[in-house]
């Protein structure tokens, strides 16, 4: 390890090690599930807040051909890191007046309403030629894509396929989660009537629970998420590999006597003689001020309870459980890891891994690992 890697491990209140190794083997896993149908890759949010520059390069060596962003200037900076065969799909479509640099730059927008529409051909006829995108279609959650019926009626446009060169069919599960939903089941129904009318064009329904559906769900293209990133979408997807560990440094510890308030508010206190650490992570950070009395790090193994408040940047824990001299100052407790899944500190802060993984800050100094490996550090406070 060079010098200025050992200052960056060392010098650090908090530090997130990403494992782009079990990224990619979530992908050939999820790759493999959905076979003969292809597996894409979303990668908005900045790799779900994991850092695009590592991640999608990860995918794109593993083979992955087909990324999902949700925003132009996501698909800008993806395309800086991955190869021009690939092809970048945004979700959201294209705000007004971006249409012409998204043309020009190759990507393609997911055309989710009428006035998207609109707008693609428009700048199609502009330019005379027809101009590739997708097209959502809403088979029944409500948020984004073409109600049924006018799906139905633009696939009658004589015109459209001389301004659209359609390369996507698409909607979104809401229930995926649930494998035995029957929305899932009513909403696959309704995507394939309307896919009838539009003969030839590949299409893709299974997020990353719909990939671990039954293989009427898997379509053409398949299009997981957070999958990818360690966290199993339903109750039956396992065998996925975890992808990041979180840890924060002791800032001070203290013995408090029965009948002592803890944090703001003085939310908790002591009903007998405690030990107490005061950790450097707070919500600042993204570690939810939800987890306030719920929560906890850990360390070798023995939960160390949240007492009082998440405060921004620091929470205390009792950790009268430990010998006396299991922990110091300047020691490391686990918050994500062996001990503790993303989807234990969702339980515990009422929400969801999604939300945990999005919300991990810049102020965590990150460790990216491969399997041969560190590959990379990079100090808290610097751009991903």
């Amino acid at each position: 390890m060079a010098m200025k890697h050992q200052i960056i491990a060392e010098a650090c209140s908090s530090r997130l090690r990403i494992d782009l190794g079990a990224i990619r083997a979530n992908y050939r896993a999820i790759a493999a599930r959905v076979a003969p149908a292809r597996s894409g890759a979303v990668v908005k949010a900045n790799a779900y807040g994991l850092g695009v520059v590592q991640v999608a390069p990860a995918l794109y060596r593993e083979g992955c051909r087909h990324f999902f962003v949700a925003q132009l200037n996501e698909a800008i900076t993806l395309a800086r890191v991955i190869g021009d065969d690939a092809t970048i799909f945004i979700l959201n479509g294209l705000d007004p007046g971006s249409e012409a640099d998204c043309a020009e730059r190759g990507f393609l927008p997911v055309l989710n309403s009428h006035s998207q529409i609109e707008r693609w051909r428009k700048l199609a006829r502009t330019k005379g030629r027809p101009l590739p995108a997708a097209l959502q279609i809403d088979s029944g959650m409500s948020r984004l894509g073409l109600p049924p019926a006018d799906a139905s009626a633009l696939a009658q446009d004589l015109h459209l396929s001389r301004e659209i060169d359609l390369r996507l069919l698409m909607t979104h599960l809401a229930c995926s989660d649930e494998p035995t939903h029957p929305a899932n089941r009513a909403q696959l129904d309704g995507f394939y009537a309307i896919r009838a009318h539009f003969p030839g064009v590949p299409a893709s329904i299974a997020n990353s629970g719909g990939a671990f559906l039954a293989g009427d769900f898997h379509c053409d293209i398949a299009r997981p998420g957070v999958a990818l990133y360690g966290v199993d979408p339903a109750p039956d997807a396992h065998g996925l590999r975890p992808v990041v560990t979180l840890e924060a440094r002791v800032l001070q510890i203290r013995e408090i006597e029965t009948g002592i308030g803890v944090g703001y508010g003085l939310t908790y206190t002591a009903p007998t003689p405690h030990r107490l650490a005061t950790i450097a992570i707070g919500y600042a950070d993204g570690w939810p001020r939800s987890l306030s009395g719920v929560g906890a790090a850990w360390h070798r193994d023995v939960r160390l309870p949240i007492v009082g408040r998440v405060s921004m940047d620091s929470m205390t824990v009792d950790i009268t459980a430990l010998p006396a001299d299991a922990l110091a100052e300047g020691d490391f407790v686990e918050l994500l890891g062996p001990s503790q899944s993303l989807a234990d500190v969702a339980r515990d802060a009422d929400t969801i891994a999604y939300e945990i993984l999005t919300q991990l800050g810049p102020r965590h100094a990150r460790i990216v690992v491969d399997d041969d490996g560190v590959l990379e550090f990079t100090a808290p406070g610097e751009r991903i």
